[in-house]
């Protein structure tokens, strides 16, 4: 059911976005809080004002350069309705005030051709030239446009519970629509965004939301019935979970976090998961003493660093405006010092997978060779060829996913093992 557009509903928009573009805190934390601050929207207000606040991130530079000097938070709305959403003047009338009829018809009759590529990509500068050097003009066109989408909704299913059939046959007889993800064989996309928090599948731990690309992850882990996993950089624990339904809940599962809010965050979902090999352990630092008694004596060690998350715009429009060079740096020195910590926990013949969530270079494959640079006793397993064994094709010796080309959250992944 649609929104009734009314001066009112305009108004929660308006006051959404001008707390968002201070950008002090991430931007779906901040239309939550809104939203609880403001119960009486319904399910259909909620939407509209938050597909609107998150197309101005999403289109932001263009839209300020459709807006022709009325940099308002008003204006950017309205042009956003117009230009992104493909409102009609007559379907604004409730807002629209005469006096900006004619500026936004000649906003919307602007050719994005005509705007600087940065612009036209909707990024900040220095990202576009960064994203230039590694793609091409040509291909971070392609990419800016599949950022600049709302991300689908991916599910896992949880082989420990149920399998994927028996969901996709449940959702079929519900009207729910969905079909098998084409890359993980644990993946379900929706065609739309139901609401599944108090289904009885997901209430039963029968799946959890995950982008099909993170799901590849447990795959290049490879883990075995009865091994100790680490799972370094656990957060609220989406790959410890299937970490461990692919050790078929044996062995001993680390899940480490240095916050508390994450791995609390951990805690429903493990209980639903039916798992019980899994201990979360919260760490101060990567050279925590709890982290060094285990040195030499895991078998795999997944390290999801911390990064500038920029592959996940299209659910995280914000972090291209909150993110820096600057920034970018200091996490790479960050993550160089994580897998180094890691890996000191891996035993001859282990496993260490490093991955972020970010596209750029430095972030991946830089911290990769330089960590490979260091450490001669280990060497980068083929991806491709880690994957074919579970029946995935990709290309390459890394990992590297993109929206424009496997419709997933952009990923990046490297398969290091130690030598024996």
């Amino acid at each position: 059911m649609n929104a009734r557009f009314t001066p009112a509903l305009f108004a929660h928009a308006e006051a959404v976005l001008g707390q968002l573009l201070r950008f002090e805190y991430p931007a779906d934390a901040v239309v939550s809080r809104y939203f609880r601050d403001h119960h009486q929207l319904g399910h259909a207000d909620r939407a509209f004002v938050a597909e609107t606040v998150f197309a101005v991130l999403r289109r932001g530079r263009s839209i300020e350069a459709r807006c022709a000097g009325r940099l308002s938070d008003r204006a950017r709305l309205l042009v956003a309705l117009a230009v992104v959403r493909g409102w009609s003047q007559r379907e604004l009338a409730p807002v629209l005030k005469a006096s900006e009829v004619d500026w936004l018809a000649a906003a919307k009759a602007m050719a994005e051709e005509d705007f600087r590529p940065a612009v036209r990509c909707d990024l900040p500068d220095w990202l576009y030239g960064v994203l230039e050097v590694q793609f091409g003009a040509d291909e971070v066109l392609r990419l800016a446009a599949a950022l600049n989408q709302p991300a689908p909704l991916d599910l896992r299913v949880n082989t420990l519970k149920t399998n994927r059939e028996a969901v996709l046959a449940q959702f079929a007889a519900e009207g729910i629509a969905a079909v098998a993800g084409s890359l993980s064989p644990l993946a379900i996309r929706l065609r739309d965004k139901p609401a599944l928090a108090r289904h009885p599948l997901f209430l039963a731990g029968a799946f959890e939301v995950q982008d099909e690309g993170s799901q590849l992850l447990g795959y290049l882990m490879e883990p075995r019935r009865g091994e100790m996993v680490v799972d370094f950089c656990a957060g609220a624990g989406g790959k410890t979970l299937l970490l461990g339904a692919l050790m078929r809940n044996t062995g001993r599962l680390y899940a480490y976090d240095v916050s508390d809010k994450r791995l609390a965050r951990l805690k429903p979902r493990l209980a639903r998961s039916g798992l019980s090999n899994v201990h979360p352990v919260r760490i101060e630092h990567e050279r925590d003493t709890r982290i060094k008694r285990l040195a030499g004596k895991v078998d795999r060690v997944l390290v999801d660093a911390p990064c500038s998350g920029l592959g996940t715009l299209r659910r995280n429009p914000d972090l291209k405006w909150r993110q820096g060079e600057d920034s970018v740096a200091e996490l790479a020195v960050k993550q160089a010092a994580i897998l180094e910590a890691a890996a000191r926990l891996v035993r001859p013949g282990g496993r260490v997978v490093y991955a972020t969530c970010s596209l750029l270079t430095a972030e991946n494959e830089a911290v990769v060779d330089a960590f490979l640079a260091g450490h001669p006793d280990f060497r980068p397993a083929p991806a491709a060829e880690v994957l074919a064994r579970h029946g995935i094709a990709v290309d390459g010796d890394f990992l590297r996913l993109l929206p424009h080309r496997q419709n997933t959250d952009g990923f990046f992944a490297a398969v290091l093992d130690k030598k024996t």
